[in-house]
């Protein structure tokens, strides 16, 4: 069983954020296993504060119900519904803390106060009233709150998308100035790339939070972005645990100044299967046409990623970009207006791509991982679609074929495996 101490020796008492995903949760079972490990922490004197998500599955479930009744469920009224899956977790986790002595208190996260701005299904996060909460831990409670959910400033019940139970937790360590926050998940810290696809596959005993926010930007599954960024913004230290197996995990932090030396050049190969490529064929090659192309995209919430603009040819260009594939069909509709307006030839789309990266903040001080990268897809016969850089992680978008070889063969390029 982890214990405070094997996580911060030095502290007698610490006030920690545990936050408990899907998986952790999934049953009744695991939900007394989450009450037995947070009871030993409270009884070790420490304050605690839970954050859970839904039942394993639970969400989806919510979901198709919501999909049975609309073609395209309401926003507003699907925050609703799928809301209420985190509801039914505090209360379990709470009463099987009471049974084993401990005083618990349950929260939803408008009954905290999470405020967010009004963007149904991916709100972002403005203010956290922290009052109540203080209170409980003053009175020796452990608080335990629905993650992934908030309320907007006319009280609507608002959900900050997939994977928001991770931003609760780092938000609410940030606005309680936690020691820690850990987020038990089911893997057992942050890999080299994914085990399920490289069984060599490394466990890290640290990344920056530079380096885990390009691996959560380029698909790595183990922590929502969102919940990168609070953690690096506010300085909150951030280990990545496993629900199943004890050990130490990964410690997310800031880079030590100094220890460039000892940073490897690429410290992970990440990649994310869910994108889609989208081309618009015979833009017009004037000033301000590339922003008629994509502003509406933004204005519709759409997140593009990767951009590439072609050399113009007979006064028109291509601009080629990526999004989620689930939002490929919203894309289209956006956009069929604007390329009526503007007279393109054609919109295309490609719903099987998808991106590969190389990350580590040791690429600032070493020349070559480029070339490395670009060979040895070039000796497996890989195809590189587009190319986006940042000082510490180059990407790649590849046909989705070749995901899992290009991944094998890179993280074996960067000798990346076990010793």
């Amino acid at each position: 069983m982890l214990c405070a101490s094997d996580v911060c020796r030095d502290r007698q008492m610490s006030l920690y954020v545990q936050k408990f995903g899907g998986t952790s949760v999934g049953t009744v079972e695991r939900i007394q296993v989450v009450a037995d490990k947070v009871a030993k922490f409270r009884n070790d004197g420490h304050d605690m504060v839970i954050v859970v998500s839904a039942m394993s599955g639970e969400t989806n479930r919510l979901i198709g119900l919501a999909n049975s009744m609309q073609e395209t469920p309401d926003p507003r009224e699907l925050d609703v519904l799928v809301s209420t899956g985190e509801q039914v977790t505090i209360a379990l986790l709470c009463m099987a803390l009471k049974e084993r002595g401990v005083d618990a208190r349950s929260y939803t996260g408008g009954q905290v106060s999470i405020l967010t701005d009004n963007s149904h299904n991916k709100a972002r996060i403005q203010e956290i009233g922290v009052e109540n909460i203080r209170s409980d831990l003053d009175a020796g409670r452990v608080v335990v709150v629905a993650g992934f959910q908030g309320v907007d400033d006319q009280g609507n019940i608002t959900t900050l998308g997939r994977g928001g139970s991770d931003t609760t937790g780092v938000a609410l360590a940030a606005a309680l100035k936690a020691d820690e926050c850990q987020i038990y998940t089911d893997v057992d810290g942050v890999y080299t790339t994914d085990p399920r696809v490289v069984d060599s596959a490394r466990r890290l005993e640290k990344v920056t939070f530079e380096e885990m926010l390009e691996m959560a930007s380029q698909g790595s599954k183990v922590l929502q972005i969102r919940s990168v960024e609070f953690a690096g913004k506010y300085n909150v230290p951030l280990r990545v645990l496993s629900s199943f197996v004890d050990g130490p995990g990964t410690l997310i932090t800031l880079d030590e100044e100094g220890n460039a030396m000892e940073q490897p050049v690429v410290s992970g190969i990440a990649f994310n299967r869910d994108e889609a490529k989208v081309t618009v064929v015979g833009v017009p090659d004037t000033p301000g046409a590339a922003a008629r192309v994509l502003s509406p995209i933004g204005g519709a919430n759409i997140e593009v990623d990767v951009i590439v603009q072609n050399i113009s040819e007979d006064n028109t260009t291509d601009i080629t970009f990526t999004v989620h594939r689930n939002d490929v069909t919203k894309t289209q509709a956006v956009l069929q207006p604007v390329c009526e307006e503007l007279g393109v030839r054609e919109l295309k789309t490609d719903d099987k791509v998808a991106k590969i990266s190389v990350v580590g903040v040791g690429m600032r001080s070493h020349a070559g991982v480029a070339s490395t990268m670009f060979e040895t897809l070039a000796n497996e016969n890989i195809n590189i679609q587009m190319i986006t850089t940042s000082e510490i992680k180059i990407a790649v978008i590849i046909d989705e074929r070749y995901l899992e070889l290009a991944v094998r063969a890179l993280h074996s390029a960067f000798e990346l495996s076990d010793a």
